[in-house]
């Protein structure tokens, strides 16, 4: 099986010193640390790893303990993961020759070690570098003897799960790929007596499915066939398995389950039911992985025939069980809202960094209420949302008994998942629970006081996925009624109020609810009036509820705890971004900003709490604007105090801690761009101490932290560009750096590189043209290849088109020599930008430079109409006079006849806008 062993050999007095040390590290008694600290020693001569192999292969003929050389087995693996690439090629010969003749060692707990120091090898050497590995593990897999195929299952299980991939690869010396040696001989140990057998081979090619090598695509049917076969296996865990690979195989060759798809269905609806919940948890998946596979109508009609069975099992398996952690921990502590949290009940916080300017926005992130372990009854939920988006509302006539029954049952954990299961459904199913909702909100808000901390925190929760229908009712003014439901208050379909006092009405009880005695309640409901407010704000229908809301919080934020705190300035922020202005209101802004103020003066720049409520602050400030002046001054010099502090660090220890130093860099941003031309006197004290920071952090390697750093760059140079001006030379040279190509092609970097790119164009119109001419030629050479590099975003090549023509408004002369390298692929690009000061500058400075250069808009005139007529509407009068007369000198220029060409070589949409902007041309 394997070659000769290798010279080198170990001395008996080296073997019994490092077996004593592994003795000693596992008694209890001992100082593990000091022998941990002796093993570290050892691991620094170059044949200690030689040691730990001959102990953990050839330890048994020495009589050592089974426990001794599992240890020095698992000290070997961890040593390998970094350091075997450095090992000299003759021991590495040793340790692969030594641990291949391993793999069939009588003890399973050592078969399983081997198997893993195995795949460590494979993974830092490449399979392809060792063929007595693929040799010797197939030679074993064909063998007879159990304990030799059971530990070449477990090597190869590790590597198809580490490095599938080069499983498929041309190993020199071997006549074929290992793909093609293993894949038929764990088809075949699918149908072994031993379950331990079974179960290493089913998951050996379930990840090999995800590569698909061509020795597993040919017999996927055979695969599928074996997969059958096991569909009654008495092994829970390989039950599991053929659940797995089944989902699996809906998800990447779908078509190949056609012809099965009945009794497949038939089976996994079997397996949601198992008894072995690991079981029944895998099997839940392929709900939700049918759908969103791309099988045929007919193949989801298929599934549709057995909605009525699979619907009451799913909401089944959304009841709490009895004995959950989650059921135990809220039933013990149902008043616990006075008990502070321990620093591991906190989950480490991700600042939502602010988008790009001119970009698109952040991507939206999970806002889930608890990260917590996948279990059958989340799993579940998520099938029933999956399957409504599907079917929408041909569900409902199955579901809706189901639930109104389980709601009327006395064991509280059923009503919890009848609850669940309608707010898992109000998104898919919305067009046929909108005629319900009265109905709905008339259940589902009683419920907010149910004497069940669960049932409390799953009502917030469901409310909050009718928000949108709510406030659209509130909005229309009315609500619809269906069976009882509004006329049963005594409010109609033509009541105009009844939509109103609607939202009112589910406002209030969630109000109560963030004022609830238990923490996960408290977060439950805080979580769904952010989503509550984020819809009403966008309907304009937040406005006259402020106060009550404000009022709440504000109470909240009195009482709260540590972790529900975070939710809660989320509530706050949210509140600030969908009503704005309408907080500068005096009375308003007194009760929110000072207890904000006062909770960030008891915490230390230091502090993990900072984050979520410099976040908060932020919003606040966006929303209060020029109404933050009272507090801006303390606010912008603590900011900057904590990025000063984070700068300490990093000079002595080389790193900073970002989400610090964004958080407070993001809050000055908004003062600033709050306070506007009022924030000179601000920034003029502390000019200086500004610079520093911003050339600072503008070359930092995290590319977050100089996202921010540009932004306030830009945002500074908007409303006093004079204290920046001194330094122009750093700033320019920090913004050509970050729009390197080595840096533009990693969209890590794309919303950094975006915000130096505006920010630059916001500093270069704040300059003198002779500040500003020697900076011009470095930043054309960054700015003029951007407009023609596809890869870009869409934010990025608008920001470079802008520069460039503010560039080219403040020195025409230097960039206009060079339009003809970049001229059609900036007027295309400025077609495309949204009206705007910024596009008023670009065009001022086209015009500009199409006076110095005139030859190059005859030559570019199509393109250079199509971006004049690209304007929407436009009401700045110089520029609209210039283009103007730039259009009828090119007019007066041509013949008659060229300019009749011209001009019947435009679109006539883009003949019509220029009629309409210049009159008869």
């Amino acid at each position: 099986m394997t070659s000769a062993a290798p010279a080198w050999q170990p001395r008996p007095e080296g073997v019994e010193q490092i077996v004593n040390l592994l003795v000693q590290y596992m008694q209890p008694t001992v100082d593990q640390s000091q022998i941990f600290a002796q093993l570290q020693h050892c691991s620094t001569f170059p044949d200690f790893n030689n040691y730990l192999v001959y102990i953990l292969a050839s330890g048994g003929d020495l009589g050592h303990p089974i426990e001794v050389r599992q240890s020095a087995g698992l000290l070997l693996k961890n040593n390998l993961k970094t350091g075997f690439t450095t090992t000299t090629p003759e021991y590495q010969a040793f340790i692969k020759h030594h641990i291949l003749r391993s793999v069939g060692v009588p003890d399973r707990a050592l078969r399983s070690t081997v198997g893993t120091v195995i795949s460590v090898i494979a993974a830092a050497d490449g399979v392809a570098k060792w063929p007595e590995m693929s040799l010797g593990l197939a030679q074993c897999l064909y063998s007879e003897d159990f304990d030799h195929t059971e530990g070449a299952l477990d090597a190869l299980y590790k590597i198809c799960e580490d490095i599938p991939t080069q499983l498929d690869e041309e190993v020199q010396g071997l006549p074929d790929r290992p793909s093609n040696v293993f894949i038929p001989r764990l088809l075949a140990l699918f149908a072994s007596p031993h379950t331990q057998l079974r179960r290493l081979s089913v998951g050996c090619v379930n990840f090999l499915l995800a590569t698909m090598p061509p020795a597993l695509f040919t017999s996927l049917d055979r695969y599928l066939q074996e997969l059958f076969n096991l569909r009654s296996d008495p092994a829970p865990e390989v039950r599991k398995l053929v659940c797995s690979g089944l989902v699996l195989m809906i998800s990447i060759q779908p078509e190949r389950l056609g012809a099965h798809l009945r009794e497949l269905i038939q089976f996994m609806l079997q397996s949601t039911q198992d008894a072995d919940t690991e079981v029944a948890l895998e099997s839940c998946e392929f709900w939700s992985a049918f759908c969103e596979s791309h099988l045929t109508h007919d193949h989801s009609h298929t599934l549709k025939e057995f909605l009525p069975q699979l619907i009451p099992v799913l909401l089944s398996n959304m009841s709490y069980d009895e004995d959950e952690e989650e059921v135990i921990a809220a039933e013990a502590e149902e008043s616990n809202a006075d008990r502070p949290d321990r620093d591991q009940d906190i989950k480490p916080f991700i600042h939502a960094s602010r988008a790009a300017v001119g970009g698109e926005g952040a991507e939206e992130e999970d806002d889930d209420d608890e990260v917590s372990a996948w279990n059958l009854r989340k799993c579940s939920a998520a099938g029933l949302d999956i399957l409504s988006n599907l079917y929408g509302d041909d569900l409902l006539p199955i579901m809706l008994p189901i639930v109104e029954q389980r709601l009327t049952n006395q064991d509280w954990k059923v009503r919890e998942s009848a609850i669940l299961a309608l707010g898992a459904v109000a998104e898919g199913c919305a067009r046929g629970l909108l005629n319900l909702l009265p109905r709905l909100v008339q259940f589902l808000v009683p419920l907010l006081d149910d004497p069940r901390p669960l049932v409390r925190s799953i009502s917030c929760w469901s409310l909050s996925r009718f928000a949108k229908w709510l406030v659209e009712a509130a909005a229309a003014g009315g609500g619809k009624s269906a069976e009882g439901g509004a006329e049963a208050s005594g409010a109609g379909v033509g009541d105009t109020q009844y939509g109103q006092q609607q939202l009112d009405g589910v406002l209030s009880a969630l109000l109560r609810r963030v004022m609830d005695q238990n923490k996960r309640v408290q977060e439950a409901a805080c979580s769904a009036l952010a989503t509550l407010e984020e819809e009403a704000g966008a309907r304009g229908e937040l406005l006259t509820r402020v106060n009550p809301i404000l009022t709440t919080l504000m109470q909240a934020f009195a009482t709260y705890q540590r972790k529900n705190l975070r939710i809660l300035y989320d509530a706050i922020g949210t509140l600030a971004d969908a009503v704005g202005s309408a907080l500068a209101e005096p009375s308003l802004s007194s009760t929110l900003v000072p207890p904000l103020l006062a909770k960030w003066a008891a915490l230390g720049d230091g502090h993990k709490d900072l984050f979520p409520l410099l976040e908060c602050l932020s919003s606040v400030a966006q929303a209060l604007g020029p109404a933050f002046h009272p507090y801006a001054q303390g606010v912008f010099h603590r900011a900057m105090g904590i990025v000063h502090h984070q700068l300490q660090l990093k000079s002595s220890s080389g790193e900073l801690e970002k989400e610090f130093v964004v958080c407070a860099v993001d809050l000055m941003c908004v003062v600033v761009a709050g306070l506007g031309a009022s924030a000179e006197p601000l920034v003029g004290a502390a000019a200086a101490g500004l610079r520093d920071l911003i050339l600072n952090l503008c070359q930092d390697q995290d590319p977050d932290v100089r996202q921010s750093a540009f932004e306030l760059m830009g945002d500074l140079c908007k409303v006093c560009a004079s204290h920046l001006a001194p330094s122009s030379p750093e700033l320019f040279s920090l913004v050509c750096h970050n729009l390197s190509p080595a840096l533009l092609t990693q969209p890590c970097n794309f919303s950094a590189c975006n915000n130096a790119c505006w920010a630059a164009g916001e500093l270069a119109v704040k300059l003198s043209p002779e500040t500003l001419a020697p900076h011009v030629p470095a930043l054309l050479a960054c700015l003029a290849p951007m407009l023609q590099e596809p890869s870009l975003s869409k934010s990025l090549h608008e920001n470079a088109t802008i520069t460039i023509g503010r560039i080219g408004l403040m020195n025409p002369e230097l960039v206009s020599p060079h339009l003809d390298k970049f001229m059609a692929a900036w007027l295309r690009a400025l077609r495309s930008i949204r009206d705007d000061v910024e596009k008023e500058q670009a065009f001022l400075g086209l015009c500009k430079m199409l006076h110095l250069n005139p030859a190059i808009g005859l030559t570019h005139f199509v393109p250079l109409c199509q971006a004049i007529s690209s304007w929407w509407r436009l009401h700045n009068q110089e520029l609209h006079s210039e283009l103007g007369k730039i259009t009828r000198a090119y007019k007066d220029y041509m013949s008659p006849e060229d300019w009749a060409r011209a001009w019947g070589s435009l679109e006539e949409t883009v003949q019509q806008k220029l009629s309409h902007m210049f009159g008869t041309i």
